[in-house]
């Protein structure tokens, strides 16, 4: 019985001992000045040994207090490059958007959407080639759930005439912009997950490649005409997390970290830190103020 107590209170010892050892997760971080030029080298100074750490230097894509965000009120922004030919040009291409449209590519369900005619704020062609469109915003058009997606469409109309319209949209590009700023490209003509759609003349339809995308219209003997192409639907305001850069962990061994600012402004550089023990986990953070001048 004593042998078997004293093995106990030497476990209980022992355990106590082991928890008392968890790494601690402090860290002190120091530089030299507060205040840097462009392009100087900041050398982060460390006091302490956590496990792990990971830096965010307060730039955009790499602000700390964006880490955990899902959703954000972000724009999204689209340009494109169109050419028309052929008969009597008129605007019989339009820009639409919608946020309610099912993803179901149909004539009925595109019918039971509420679409949106934006063709004002684009720049089609007349005539020239590779007629840039200009930046288009549809922030004002995205769903007011965060979750929902938002589809863009070119809808071509024309009539039984001689010759109707040729039209080529040459390129496609679509961004979403966070209210920082930063710009994230979400689709090319390549991969924007067209789709046509024919409500009138299936035997004159969208041409969908990886380039282009072409309506070549009708002659004499052609019908009205009236075809849609869709893009994909796009998650406007779900957003991408901001990033850190993992400097250290359990294996190596760090005392400062350099790093150097390209932009001028007034940054909260962030080192989160951790350590981890078969008994728990300790966390903490330290920051720095960097004011980087032209």
């Amino acid at each position: 019985m004593k042998i078997t107590m004293i093995y106990l209170m030497l476990v209980l010892v022992c355990a106590s001992c082991i928890k008392e050892d968890i790494a601690s997760a402090d860290l002190q971080v120091s530089t030299k000045a507060s205040s840097y030029r462009i392009g100087d080298t900041v050398v982060f100074r460390f006091e302490g040994t956590p496990d792990n750490i990971v830096f965010y230097s307060g730039e955009d894509g790499h602000n700390y207090a964006l880490k955990d965000r899902l959703y954000a009120d972000n724009d999204l922004q689209i340009d494109f490059k169109t050419l028309v030919q052929w008969g009597v040009i008129y605007d019989n291409l339009k820009l639409l958007v919608s946020n309610n449209f099912s993803g179901e590519y149909t004539k009925e369900e595109i019918e039971k959407a509420t679409w949106v005619d934006i063709s004002e704020k684009a720049v089609f062609s007349t005539g020239n080639d590779h007629t840039p469109s200009g930046t288009v915003s549809l922030k004002s058009y995205s769903s007011p759930a965060d979750t929902g997606s938002l589809y863009l469409a070119f809808r071509y109309t024309d009539s039984q005439k001689t010759q109707q319209n040729r039209w080529v949209i040459r390129t496609f590009n679509a961004v979403k912009v966070s209210p920082e700023g930063v710009q994230t490209n979400v689709a090319t003509m390549s991969n924007a997950g067209w789709n046509a759609v024919s409500f009138l003349n299936d035997s004159k339809v969208w041409t969908i490649s990886p380039t282009q995308l072409l309506m070549y219209g009708g002659v004499a003997s052609d019908t009205d005409n009236d075809d849609w192409v869709i893009t994909k639907g796009f998650k406007v305001k779900e957003s991408v997390a901001d990033k850190g850069i993992a400097l250290k962990n359990i294996s190596s061994n760090l005392r400062e970290y350099k790093y150097v600012y390209k932009t001028p402004g007034v940054y909260k550089a962030v080192f989160e830190t951790s350590s981890d023990w078969y008994s728990g986990r300790k966390g903490g953070y330290a920051e720095v103020t960097i004011d980087i001048q032209p």
